[in-house]
């Protein structure tokens, strides 16, 4: 059977992707954030969240030690982030500035590639965070990467529907056109091998807005030729599947679906053993634990889901789990026991109950004996937690630092209604214009967009014909008479 064993609750935007090293899991938003949690009990690391993008995070991916931690984003950057630290290792900026909508490390963390929405490629050295080799599928968007196990080939996926394999001098060594009808969304490499000695045989999983999962196996030969060849296609989601992932044996596929569902297959029979249903809104992310037997479901509802998978599941072959209250974090994420009251009205008592549903247990008795209150835990920083309060860990103070500055933003604008939010910075707009593509934006950000060079449309990925700014009257006045209300 399949369990659900807790929910995270931390992001405050759409998760767009989600990964497992033995001991880390890491997950990145819309919220421009990436966040880390030790997998024993899903706590959340004193340095998370990790802020460095200026836009949305699309991707992010582990080294194989898991020492280091690979993010793309809207911001035209592939950044590296230590997993030790928290800090920013290097900064791969994308060649012609578009936005990096994939990033995959090779399983023997050599190399890295990068994907982005002009159809470009770049391929790094890792380990020297130097750029080796460009490449491109022009007039579409690279959305979906996957290494070999055997890290000598990757496979790509776009939104023109095709998949190609490339070898790591970028030559294109296979392309399957018209993969998916209307575009691919997600391919993933079987993390085994197998061989005769005459031919070497790979399993790819793919996905696609056909609303199909399907199971293509590559055999590259003696002489050093790649052949693919479907050999399923798995229709148990009912709408477009966004996401993929095997097990770290081959075993178990995991796809989540536009229809909110989170489908578990048996890979090597293509047979549906599990239909969760647990998400309110769309699944976007998947992945496999490699060390225990956990899945993790990530969903434009901002909550991630941790799955258990029990032995013997096999004899439970298509059972759909009825919905139920979604559980939570061993922290206790959730606002729901949080007082009513403004942050600058909550007694002491207030603010232990928010430290421990925060994690933040350890501080209780130290801001209890200093009388802390809602405004004096409103006007905290770094320096007064280690010159008062006697903080020494400076990843401590951080992640308090930031906790409060998530209380006071909670308490400006709760419940921001979505066409509100600009769609670059999912921030609140201020100066909304229209541009070309329909869509309304903040005016900085959208200029911002347009000066990178990127005549593209943030939301379509199309050109945008002009780059003329209409200012959105009506939604101002709009977004002023909701800021009054609240």
């Amino acid at each position: 059977m399949t369990s659900l064993i807790c929910t995270l609750q931390d992001h405050r935007d759409d998760v767009n992707w989600c990964a497992f090293s033995g001991d880390l899991f890491a997950t990145c938003s819309g919220d421009k954030t990436l966040r880390i949690y030790n997998t024993r009990d899903f706590s959340e690391l004193p340095f998370s969240p990790l802020s460095g993008h200026g836009y949305t995070v699309h991707c992010c991916c582990f080294s194989s030690c898991g020492q280091f931690l690979a993010s793309c984003s809207t911001d035209a950057t592939t950044m590296v982030w230590s997993t030790v630290t928290g800090e920013i290792e290097a900064v791969l900026e994308h060649p012609g500035r578009s936005a990096v909508r994939i990033c995959a490390l090779s399983p023997d963390s050599a190399h890295l590639v990068s994907g982005a929405s002009d159809g470009t490629l770049a391929l790094w050295d890792f380990p020297s965070k130097q750029l080796r080799r460009t490449g491109a599928v022009y007039d579409t968007t690279m959305v979906a990467c996957s290494f070999s196990p055997c890290s000598q080939v990757f496979m790509t996926g776009s939104t023109y529907g095709d998949l190609r394999l490339w070898d790591l001098d970028m030559n294109q060594l296979h392309a399957e056109k018209n993969a998916h009808d209307l575009g691919v969304t997600c391919c993933t490499f079987d993390p085994s091998i197998l061989s005769d000695g005459q031919v070497v045989q790979f399993c790819l999983a793919s996905c696609g807005q056909d609303s199909h999962l399907k199971i293509w196996t590559i055999n590259k030969s003696s002489s050093g030729g790649y052949k693919m060849r479907l050999l399923h296609t798995l229709t148990g989601q009912t709408a477009p599947v966004l996401c993929c992932a095997y097990s770290s044996d081959g075993q178990l596929l995991v796809s989540g679906s536009v229809d909110k569902t989170v489908a578990v297959y048996d890979a090597k029979n293509a047979v549906l053993l599990y239909k969760l249903n647990q998400h309110e809104r769309y699944v976007t992310a998947c992945s496999f634990s490699p060390t225990s037997p956990l899945i993790a479901t990530g969903s434009m509802d901002k909550t991630v889901n941790i799955w258990r998978v029990e032995d013997g599941c096999s004899d439970r072959r298509g059972k759909t789990f009825p919905e139920k209250s979604a559980l939570t974090s061993s922290e206790g994420r959730t606002s729901a026991g949080r007082s009513k009251l403004l942050v600058s009205d909550w007694s002491e008592g207030d603010v232990s109950a928010w430290l421990l549903e925060e994690g933040l247990e350890g501080l209780v008795d130290r801001f209890r004996a200093n009388d802390i209150d809602g405004t004096e835990l409103l006007s905290l920083t770094k320096e007064t937690l280690a010159s008062e309060l006697h903080i020494e860990s400076a990843g401590l103070r951080s992640k308090l630092v930031r906790k409060v500055e998530e209380l006071k933003s909670d308490s400006v604008c709760p419940g921001i209604p979505d066409e509100f939010l600009c769609p670059i910075t999912r921030e609140l707009m201020k100066e909304p214009v229209i541009a070309a593509d329909g869509y309304s934006y903040e005016r900085e950000a959208i200029n911002s967009w347009i000066n990178t060079k990127n005549r593209s449309s943030p939301m379509t990925n199309l050109p945008l014909l002009t780059t003329l700014l209409t200012p959105n009257h009506t939604l101002k006045m709009a977004i002023g008479r909701w800021k009054t209300s609240h």
